[in-house]
């Protein structure tokens, strides 16, 4: 028997699967779930601690899907791990303690940490982080509102600035150097002026925009539709995950010369004629309105030529040679010995001039270097040797002359050639640095 459909159910059945289709796009998935983003937890006024009695309002924005229910997620609040009664996107707390909030199917915000205090001075900082290139706003407030006299703000103990009546101390570019412990003092009239009181010490931290850059050389796969040979450097760094849309310039320089002034670009392309040297880069990351600015360590290229050719076809430095004692030798002529006599006159002498070197001492070539006179102690024995054989053989001569004044038949060796000693003892009498000459 074949089954009739009435138009209007069909219609109907077709209008529900609209219906489920569209609520399943509402709903989100497990995997979606995971990739959602944490709900923004937000105090107002913005100061971490209050006055005892004091309210602040708490809100929790973040995404709120829907349920088959087609009614609103309600949001989760944490007081420490104790969950709060209301399910509002806001509410009012004047408990201190660690808050956070939740929306379901999203992760649990970050925290906040109220402070309530009892003090007749309190300083109030932000309670969200503060980023480097960020004002940093301090308050000192009295208590409810009082004014504040002789107001000065320390920063780990040293006083950093000083008012005359109630004034908030602002840092208007932030940096890493900025975190510490804060505090301030003054006093207020109640009803006359009190002595001077200090508040509670409150830790303020800046937190890094993003990291130290550092320069790198890309690999082949890493540099593809780069230039054939073409070295392409890379300015690396890592925002912060909370910061990670802030857009960031690049700049490039050799040695302290910019070879590439900042721009959108993290990469730039070595010239082809400077790939071959050896060259030292580095690189600057900064903020669009340079308030942070960060540099890079030097980064040396090693070029692509032959190191060892170029080193033995270019003639460079020699390096000094070291005398003894680490010393560098002296490259000077060598000095003349002035304490070696020399025999102008011998009566009835004459010699042949030869003249016999020392030993170790080389017999041509010209003089190399010497090492200086305070340094070479040993060096000066050899030469008092020398003198004492010349002054022997000098008391020899002068004792032979006598004799053969006196005695002339005594040595017939020296009547053979008048006027010429015998070989044999011009070679004993000749000696470096000496020299007979003809009477």
């Amino acid at each position: 028997m074949p089954v009739h459909f009435h138009p209007s159910a069909a219609t109907a059945g077709r209008s529900v699967m609209w219906i489920l289709a569209a609520l399943v796009l509402l709903v989100p998935s497990s995997g979606q779930a995971a990739t959602l983003e944490k709900p923004i937890l937000s105090l107002h006024p913005p100061w971490t601690t209050i006055f005892k009695g004091e309210r602040v309002t708490l809100r929790c924005d973040g995404y709120h899907p829907l349920l088959l229910e087609l009614r609103p997620i309600s949001t989760l609040w944490y007081l420490g791990h104790a969950l709060l009664p209301s399910h509002k996107k806001s509410i009012e707390v004047q408990t201190p303690g660690v808050y956070r909030c939740q929306t379901r199917g999203a992760p649990v915000s970050d925290p906040i940490h109220l402070s309530v205090s009892n003090d007749w001075l309190i300083l109030q900082v932000p309670y969200a982080a503060v980023f480097e290139g960020e004002p940093l706003i301090m308050r000192c407030r009295g208590w409810y509102d009082k004014v504040v006299y002789k107001l000065h703000y320390y920063h780990d103990g040293q006083a950093v600035r000083y008012f005359h009546s109630s004034t908030n101390y602002t840092v208007l570019q932030a940096r890493a150097s900025d975190s510490g412990r804060y505090q301030c003092s003054g006093t207020m009239r109640i009803p006359v002026e009190s002595a001077p009181m200090f508040s509670a010490k409150v830790a303020v931290t800046v937190q890094e925009l993003f990291r130290t850059p550092v320069l790198r050389v890309l690999g082949a796969q890493e540099a593809r539709g780069a230039p054939h040979r073409a070295v392409v450097l890379r300015c690396e760094t890592r925002l912060h995950p909370q910061k990670r849309d802030t857009p960031l310039h690049f700049a490039f320089y050799k040695y302290s010369r910019p070879v590439r002034r900042f721009d959108w670009a993290a990469e730039y392309t070595v010239p082809e004629p400077e790939v071959e040297e050896l060259e030292s880069y580095w690189c600057e990351a900064s903020t669009v309105s340079r308030s942070v600015r960060k540099r890079s360590p030097w980064l040396q290229l090693p070029g692509r030529g032959n190191l060892d050719e170029a080193f033995t076809t270019t003639p460079g430095p020699q390096a000094a040679v070291l005398a003894p004692g680490n010393k560098p030798l002296s490259f000077r002529k060598p000095p003349v010995s002035r304490s070696v006599p020399s025999l102008t006159s011998v009566p009835n002498t004459t010699s042949s001039g030869l003249q016999f070197p020392a030993p170790g001492v080389p017999t041509s070539g010209p003089a190399a270097c010497a090492p200086p006179l305070e340094q070479s102690g040993d060096a000066l024995r050899p030469n008092l040797d020398l003198l004492l054989q010349e002054m022997q053989l000098l008391k020899r001569l002068l004792s032979r002359v006598v004799l053969e004044l006196k005695e002339p038949q005594g040595l017939p060796e020296l009547r053979r050639t008048p006027g010429t000693l015998n070989p044999h003892y011009s070679e004993s009498l000749a000696t470096p640095g000496t020299t007979l000459v003809e009477s």
